[in-house]
């Protein structure tokens, strides 16, 4: 995340979810962002504000009264870059579409006029009751953006229904979205982002793969998501969640893979192809597992679809990247692909050097254009993401 620069108020009213708000606190500030909590006086009563104060290193607000604070409501609603209320309670809820302004917290809502992102969390059976949802479209029709809630266990038990507040780390994706998107080129731009390995079947059990975790394409629809991108993750089999506001297509072969490519380019801006699909599968897949003890078994392989290939008459309109995972030091042979698969751009790393390539949370890579070519330092695929972005934005 990068937030250096903006100001966040967290606003919190008191439910049990009051606990979550202090994780969001935590990763706002981590990111860079100044971080002003308000409390209401039940959220007091869940969460101390020295736990808040301690966790973003700025004094907790709790009340109109507050001494040398008498506009505090005036000047956070206007000099913040956003104001997140999380947990939304249905008693916060009603109050802020009623226009009441009897605490800090509603006084900053009522003199808001930026963006207001709100995380409702309550009972289902309050959430699904009828004037929670006539004060719920209240807010929304003013512009305020809800994120959730999700279903789950709540204090009382596991329910199927809605009410349980989303996970601090997807209100913080939607924050993170929130601020930097009107400043980004990806704003409202479709973007398809694959990642992982793809799997090729011998026989029921056994599988042709690779060594690929996915983090590198996750981090770039992490990334993409941040940026105001409408993001389409096609994603091989991993282990990685799915990124906060990203559902991703699974798909198992390099087949499948290139199916679900050529449906998602459909208006898309932006192909990045980080995945690693398997060159070669099994020219027949065996229908039984084939026993250890009937000795030794010779592999006859194909090669799968290439993906690029197949899929060029797609994106002729579409900026590309290509990704090329070498083992030595060979951006010439990276060069010709850029040129022979009509790519915009191609991201080289090496396999064979420490800290770079797959099953690491790091990477060294080389991003070459048809202008020339930038060789990154290792950093986080976090960071290497949010330099390739840089790189497309520049081509859009």
């Amino acid at each position: 995340m990068r937030l250096t620069g903006r100001r966040v108020v967290l606003g919190v009213s008191g439910g049990i979810a009051s606990y979550k708000a202090c994780f969001v606190a935590r990763r706002l500030t981590e990111a860079g962002a100044t971080v002003d909590v308000v409390l209401t006086s039940s959220a007091a009563e869940f969460v101390r504000p020295v736990t808040f104060e301690g966790l973003t290193g700025r004094p907790v607000l709790t009340s109109l009264w507050d001494r040398d604070r008498a506009l505090a409501h005036i000047s956070l609603a206007r000099d913040s870059d956003l104001v997140i209320v999380a947990p939304a309670t249905a008693n916060l809820i009603a109050r802020a579409a009623q226009g009441m302004a009897d605490d800090l917290l509603t006084a900053i809502l009522l003199a808001r006029r930026g963006p207001v992102l709100f995380a409702p969390a309550m009972n289902d059976k309050m959430f699904s009751h009828p004037q929670t949802q006539k004060n719920l479209q209240a807010l929304r029709a003013r512009g305020w953006i809800a994120v959730g809630p999700e279903t789950g266990p709540l204090a009382e038990g596991w329910s199927d229904e809605p009410g349980r507040m989303s996970e601090p780390e997807k209100i913080a994706a939607h924050a993170e979205r929130l601020l930097r998107s009107p400043h980004s080129r990806l704003n409202g731009k479709k973007v398809v982002v694959t990642a992982g390995p793809t799997r090729e079947p011998l026989d029921p059990v056994r599988v042709i793969t690779n060594r690929s975790s996915g983090r590198m394409g996750y981090a770039l629809a992490r990334a993409a998501f941040a940026r105001g991108a409408e993001v389409t993750l096609i994603s091989g089999p991993t282990l990685l969640p799915s990124p906060p506001g990203i559902e991703p297509v699974r798909v198992e072969s390099t087949e499948e893979m290139a199916k679900a490519v050529a449906a998602a380019l459909k208006k898309a801006a932006v192909l990045v192809m980080a995945a690693a699909p398997a060159d070669f599968k099994p020219a027949r897949t065996a229908k039984v597992k084939r026993p250890r003890s009937e000795g030794p078994v010779s592999l006859e392989l194909e090669p799968t679809p290439d993906i690029l290939e197949k899929t060029r008459p797609l994106r002729r309109r579409c900026i590309t990247v290509g990704f090329a995972l070498e083992t030595g030091p060979n951006l010439d042979r990276a060069k010709k692909k850029l040129e022979e698969k009509g790519l915009d751009l191609i991201v080289v790393n090496r396999a064979d050097e420490p800290g770079s390539g797959a099953e690491v949370e790091t990477n060294r890579v080389t991003v070459i254009g048809k202008k020339g070519r930038q060789t990154l330092p290792l950093l986080a695929k976090e960071e290497v993401a949010e330099k390739i972005w840089d790189a497309v934005e520049e081509l859009l």
